[in-house]
């Protein structure tokens, strides 16, 4: 049965392309995603323990300013109902439900899910108690001064002008939160866009790759191209070095894979006769029989290296343009 499976490469050029095309949609709907929704629930969690404090504490000023109060209790109660609206199925932004375990997370929504959290949570700013808001503020520019751009430090020296002017000190935290909040959702939405574009370029590689592992007979070697962009971010990760993006450990498989028969395109040209700059070794090794050891070899190491790629594709493109030049060129003159 195996042997079936993987007979010339097709089938196992298909389960391998199946298999990576599930890993695609579990990244795309869960991974990516999932550090930052557990951090929203739990920030969902603090809002709605802060509007049960501030309920508690209207309930209690309903009897010195009746009208005040009763204002305060109808925009928690608004408040309340958008932290509710989170976890409710039929409101089509909102649909991050628990129980939809974490293969069920769309970046968009939650995005969004994200934006309407850091407005309910600079409503609730404009409830609080004057103590309350003290603590936050202070607690607000011990954060700003050590953040390293400028900007956020001078909002932290706005705050501290401001201590002790509760009208004053209200405004300015909200409008500091506010803008700190602007901040955060479009960086995170930038990070989800670039994030969206590597999940369609690796979609739509995936399906290049099946093409033309079945129009070519490179399946072998567009194989383990891709284990070598498989390997190439995991043995960086490995040697501790900087940390490697969600978007290069999707494409880098995919981009391996159709780098390897390409490579060894460029392998055959460089070693024709006609050019003869990697001798005979490859010739006989790369284009036109695949199969071989040494193409396999070659194949991996061009799944690996994206560089070595783009430098034969450059020293190829050096053999091209010289030859166009001199073709072009009038020859000296004859002597008489």
């Amino acid at each position: 049965m195996w042997e079936r499976v993987v007979q010339d490469g097709r089938g196992a050029l298909w389960l391998v392309c199946a298999c990576y095309l599930v890993v695609v949609y579990i990244t795309s709907r869960g991974l990516i995603g999932a550090p930052r929704y557990r951090l929203f629930q739990a920030r969902v969690h603090d809002c709605r323990a802060r509007a049960a404090v501030l309920a508690a504490t209207i309930s209690t000023e309903l009897t010195d300013s009746a009208a005040k109060s009763a204002a305060k209790s109808a925009a928690l109660t608004a408040i309340t109902e958008r932290l509710d609206g989170f976890g409710v199925g039929g409101q089509v932004v909102w649909r991050l439900l628990p129980q939809r375990a974490v293969i069920a997370i769309p970046l968009s929504k939650l995005a969004a899910a994200w934006r309407a959290l850091h407005h309910a949570e600079t409503q609730l700013l404009r409830l609080e108690d004057p103590e309350e808001i003290t603590l936050r503020s202070h607690a607000l520019r011990l954060r700003l001064a050590s953040d390293p751009d400028p900007v956020n430090n001078s909002l932290g020296t706005e705050l501290a002008a401001h201590a002790g002017d509760a009208p004053a000190e209200r405004a300015l935290l909200i409008a500091a939160t506010e803008d700190l909040h602007r901040q955060e959702d479009d960086d995170f939405e930038r990070e989800y866009e670039h994030q969206r574009i590597a999940l369609w370029l690796a979609l739509t590689g995936i399906g290049a790759v099946l093409l033309l592992g079945f129009a070519l007979d490179h399946r072998l070697s567009m194989l383990l191209g891709g284990l070598g962009g498989f390997l190439s971010p995991l043995i960086g990760v490995m040697r501790s070095q900087r940390p490697t993006s969600w978007g290069v450990l999707v494409l880098a498989p995919v981009g391996g894979a159709l780098a390897a028969p390409g490579g060894l395109l460029l392998v055959r040209m460089l070693a024709d006769p006609e050019l003869n700059l990697l001798g005979q070794v490859f010739l006989h090794n790369s284009w036109g029989a695949p199969a071989q050891p040494i193409s396999l070899a070659v194949a991996l190491l061009f799944g690996f290296s994206g560089t070595l790629f783009s430098r034969l594709a450059l020293a190829a493109t050096g053999q091209l343009v010289p030859t166009a030049g001199r073709s072009a060129r009038p020859g000296p003159p004859r002597r008489p």
